[in-house]
């Protein structure tokens, strides 16, 4: 039996749709991996294109794209990344654009051990605070500025244990490595995965506003699924699930 008219254009669309489907090497700022992952399944279901997706610390990631490796877009944890890619020829000249405001948090996986006001720093009944590497983490740098805005940068320094990024501090306290830890407010706020303890959302006020930024890399030039994916990042869908991982846009 032949297909029918209607049948035989659906299946022309969808090799056609197949046809021009791309895929796309994204460097995501690991604060941003749970996020990404559901963007990445809406933007294959939408769009027909595939991200391949590595996570990593943004500091990591400029390093790797300076030295060669194959990414074509960047979301990076901070604004500066992108632009010093921009800078470096790395990166498409004015193709960086916000994404996603970040929030952080200090967390313990123990109920009611940390404060509506994050007291808790201040009593010192912990042994290890973790947070990501300054160096190379905007999230670790933010919890370094709020040490010291609250006066306990000095005081707390013994005790501080460095993950390489935002995901390998959030394991330290989850694994009870650290009884406290600066996270990503993001990682708390997984709809899918609740996180059950206790935690005190920093005030901006006390860090530098995280402002991340996409950038277009060189190596995506002209690449129709990197365009799609920057583009897929500004629609209403994205957006909202970008907020309900507690980030602001």
């Amino acid at each position: 039996m032949s297909p029918t008219p209607t049948a035989a254009l659906a299946a022309a669309l969808l090799l056609s749709f197949a046809a021009h489907a791309g895929e796309v090497q994204v460097a995501v700022a690991a604060n941003f991996a749970a996020p990404m992952e559901k963007i990445a399944a809406g933007f294959a279901a939408d769009t027909g294109h595939q991200a391949v997706v590595a996570t990593g610390s943004t500091g990591k990631f400029y390093t790797q794209i300076k030295n060669g490796a194959p990414f074509e877009v960047l979301l990076a944890a901070d604004d500066e990344t992108p632009k010093k890619l921009e800078a470096d020829g790395l990166a498409v000249a004015g193709s960086s654009r916000t994404y996603a405001i970040g929030k952080l948090a200090l967390y313990s996986t123990r109920p009611g051990y940390v404060d509506a006001q994050g007291e808790v720093l201040k009593k010192g009944s912990f042994q290890h605070l973790a947070l990501a590497n300054p160096k190379l983490a905007p999230y670790g740098a933010a919890a370094m500025q709020t040490l010291k805005a609250l006066g306990l940068e000095q005081a707390l320094a013994p005790r501080i244990v460095q993950g390489e990024n935002i995901a390998q501090a959030w394991q330290f306290v989850a694994t009870g490595s650290a009884e406290l830890g600066f996270v990503a407010l993001s990682q708390i706020s997984n709809p899918a995965q609740p996180a059950t303890g206790s935690w005190w959302v920093v005030p901006a006020s006390l860090y530098t506003p995280i402002r991340q930024d996409a950038v277009l890399l060189k190596k995506g030039e002209g690449q129709a699924a990197a365009a799609a994916l920057l583009e897929y990042l500004k629609s209403v869908k994205a957006r909202a699930l970008i907020r309900s991982f507690g980030y602001e846009l």
